[in-house]
């Protein structure tokens, strides 16, 4: 051959080689097309890409709780109350809204024999039946004892301190050998102290915290696993009151909200929950609160609140306003790290007829409505 022929031959099978690439281009092309583009079917399902899960915001409120401490006494007057109409044992009607905790006073030797260990007992069996938790409120009295009196219990006013702080001691253990509360409260409202003249804080500061430490060493002896709280009524001096007893063994900081008392901003509550959080080192909770679903009134027993002024702006007394301020509380407390609430009172409804005069001054703070229907303020207690 010569040079001009082999120039031809090259040539050609160079463009064989091209025109070769360009097919097997053009195939590989088509087939990846093919596989991108296949129609579905059911052999070939389009498997859809879930959207990313929203981050989990973890609720600080593990605490669900109603005091229902008046509760025996008013099923004693025939009282029956109601869900959706139907009658319903007001406990199961808590446990069903979401209810974890309900709260109980213990009286030492009350003179009407309410609230006494033999009734606080009872209740106390059908709590845990229903498999809900017991906070137990120890009043160290034998009636109320609130941040105006803390009255020493009859069988106590002659002791001399000593033979006091045993009786204490003694009185706390033997209580929790009959019954087995999940939380304890030391006192009520003892913005004070407890157990007055020997326990006052102002007067008798280390005497006080003696008192309160053996309460609180007999809780660690004979129920180790139980939470003890202590409890100041209101916002203002609150952190007065946490500092003096910084030195005692306890686990829960409770404070009570009440607007017509304590003011009528939950921004200022969420600032003291925060406040108190820090200053304690301790979960704080709202350990009593309670709103009106009206100002009206169902037997002839003054009502504590009954006016315009003694609401929350926004927050009218009617059952719907009842239900958002409960959830508005429950929020404020949950955005400031506080680990609960207690509504007291749920239970208190007018139990002696509408036409007594020594009825209830809570019937129209209660959860019930004044035909003992559950009320939507319950909607508050549902665990998330």
């Amino acid at each position: 051959m010569n040079f001009l022929s082999n120039n031809i031959i090259l040539h050609e099978s160079l463009l064989r080689r091209r025109t070769n690439y360009i097919i097997w281009l053009t195939f590989f092309l088509f087939a990846f097309a093919c596989t991108k583009n296949q129609p579905v079917t059911p052999q070939n399902p389009v498997i859809p890409v879930p959207p990313p899960n929203p981050p989990v915001v973890q609720s600080n409120i593990v605490i669900r709780a109603s005091d229902i401490s008046f509760l025996p006494e008013i099923e004693a007057a025939s009282i029956q109350y109601k869900s959706n109409g139907e009658v319903q044992d007001p406990l199961l009607t808590l446990k069903n809204a979401g209810c974890n905790f309900l709260r109980l006073r213990l009286w030492h030797t009350p003179s009407n024999g309410r609230s006494n260990l033999l009734e606080v007992k009872s209740m106390v069996s059908r709590i845990q039946k229903l498999g809900m938790q017991v906070w137990l409120t120890m009043h160290y009295s034998d009636s109320w004892a609130d941040p105006g009196k803390q009255t020493k219990p009859d069988a106590w006013k002659s002791l001399g301190f000593t033979d006091l702080k045993t009786a204490v001691s003694t009185y706390t253990s033997s209580v929790l050998s009959e019954i087995q509360p999940d939380i304890i409260q030391i006192g009520n409202e003892t913005n004070d102290g407890f157990l007055w003249p020997d326990g006052k804080i102002s007067a008798n500061e280390m005497q006080s915290l003696q008192l309160f430490q053996a309460a609180s060493a007999s809780i660690r002896n004979i129920a180790p696993k139980a939470k003890i709280l202590l409890h100041y009524g209101g916002l203002n001096g609150s952190e007065w009151f946490f500092e003096k007893v910084k030195g005692i063994d306890y686990d829960y900081a409770g404070i009570s909200y009440y607007p017509i008392y304590h003011g009528t901003s939950l921004t200022a509550l969420g600032s003291k929950i925060k406040q108190l959080a820090g200053i304690t080192k301790k979960k704080v909770l709202v350990a009593e609160t309670a709103y009106p679903f009206t100002l009206g009134w169902n037997d002839w027993t003054n009502n504590i609140v009954g006016l315009p002024s003694h609401l929350v702006s926004g927050f009218e007394a009617s059952p719907e306003g009842q239900k958002l301020f409960l959830e508005a509380l429950r929020k404020t407390v949950d955005l400031n790290n506080g680990i609960g609430f207690c509504y007291w009172g749920a239970e208190w409804v007018a139990f002696r007829g509408t036409q007594s005069s020594n009825g209830s001054s809570w019937e129209n703070q209660a959860l019930w409505d004044f035909n003992f229907n559950a009320l939507p303020a319950l909607n508050a207690f549902k665990s998330e």
